[in-house]
């Protein structure tokens, strides 16, 4: 997982110094056609390195009926991706801390309770 890290950081890098040389060359050369080639170089991409083609509505206003599905689930398949998903040793391992939690949890409320009961019963002299 740090390997993917480092290799989003260095990729966020390069495009962040290509920014700044594509401006230090806009700068020198005062052009407006260099700044349309500069910005067709930062198109929006599906996130799969092509550019994106789609005249797809990003907001919900501009969305509408099988539209509003369609957006919903595509956000979904994006956040998805995104997830970091736990390898099988370290699910075993967060159950096992979650089961455990519960037993501890569960017995010192049946301790608590056992102890309402009897306070309970000493006061007022009656048995359930």
């Amino acid at each position: 997982m740090a390997k993917r890290e480092r290799n989003k950081r260095a990729a966020r890098k390069a495009r962040q110094q290509e920014r700044q040389r594509v401006a230090a060359a806009q700068a020198a050369a005062g052009t407006n056609e260099q700044t349309n080639t500069s910005k067709s170089l930062f198109k929006k991409s599906d996130g799969k390195g092509r550019p994106a083609t789609k005249n797809v509505p990003t907001t919900k206003a501009e969305r509408s009926g099988i539209g509003v599905v369609t957006g919903y689930l595509s956000d979904v398949r994006a956040e998805m991706r995104q997830v970091t998903w736990p390898s099988r040793t370290e699910l075993r391992n967060y159950s096992v801390a979650v089961i455990v939690a519960l037993i501890v949890f569960g017995v010192a409320i049946w301790l608590v309770d056992t102890g309402f009961v009897a306070a309970l019963v000493q006061f007022t002299n009656l048995r359930g």
